[in-house]
C-alpha cells in the first residue's frame, strides 16, 4: 500500500514509480475531442503556423504558442477549445468571454470556440496582431502607471536615492503626536 495520489493529476503512482503528470503532447491533449471540436483545433493550429517562425508545445492542459513569449495558448475542454490570446489593448467583441489585465502591457482576452467556422476574421487578426506583439522587444518602465507594481518599485528606488532626508521627515511625523500629546497634559488645568 505504499505510493500516493499525485496533487496534480489525481493518479495514484506507486512508491518509487516515475510519474512526470506536467508533460503532455497535443496528440494527447486533443484526444478527446468530437469530430467538430478536432476541425476547429486543425484549422487554429494551421492558422497560427502560417504566420511565421514560432514554438508549438504542450504543457499540462494547455497547448502553447510563442515566439519570444507566449502569445496565445489552447485548453481544449469537453464542448469547447478556451483559445486564450495575449494583446497590447483590450478588446470587447462578442467572441470574447472575458478581458484580463495580465501585465502592464498586456491583456488577456479569453474566447470560446465550438466549431470550425469561428476560426476567421476578426479572431484571425487578433492572433496575428499578439503574435506581431511576442516578437517585440521588451520596452522597460517608460510608461509607468500609478498603482502598479512597476511604480511602486520606481517610488522605492526614489526613496532610496534622496538618502536620509526622508527618513528624518518620517520620524519627525512619528514623534510628531506624541509631541503633541505631551504639550497637551502640560497645558490642562486642575479643577
Amino acid at each position: 500500500m505504499d505510493g500516493h495520489t499525485c496533487y496534480h493529476c489525481k493518479q495514484w503512482v506507486e512508491a518509487g514509480e516515475a510519474h512526470d503528470c506536467w508533460t503532455t503532447t497535443e496528440a494527447a491533449l486533443t484526444a478527446g475531442l468530437d469530430d467538430d471540436l478536432r476541425e476547429a483545433w486543425e484549422r487554429l493550429r494551421e492558422t497560427a503556423a502560417e504566420f511565421g517562425e514560432q514554438r508549438i508545445y504542450a504543457s499540462h492542459k494547455s497547448i502553447m504558442f510563442s515566439r519570444q513569449s507566449c502569445y496565445f495558448f489552447v485548453r481544449p475542454k469537453r464542448s469547447f477549445l478556451e483559445v486564450n490570446v495575449f494583446l497590447g489593448r483590450a478588446i470587447q467583441a462578442p467572441q470574447i468571454k472575458k478581458a484580463v489585465r495580465s501585465s502592464a502591457a498586456k491583456t488577456l482576452h479569453v474566447l470560446h470556440i465550438r466549431h470550425r467556422d469561428e476560426v476567421e476574421a476578426p479572431m484571425i487578426t487578433w492572433l496575428r496582431e499578439a503574435y506581431e506583439l511576442a516578437a517585440e522587444p521588451k520596452r522597460g518602465n517608460t510608461k509607468v502607471t500609478k498603482g502598479t507594481k512597476a511604480a511602486t518599485r520606481v517610488k522605492r528606488k526614489a526613496g532610496k536615492a534622496s538618502g536620509g532626508k526622508k527618513k528624518a521627515a518620517r520620524a519627525g511625523r512619528a514623534k510628531a503626536p506624541a509631541a503633541r500629546a505631551s504639550a497637551a497634559k502640560t497645558r490642562r488645568r486642575p479643577r
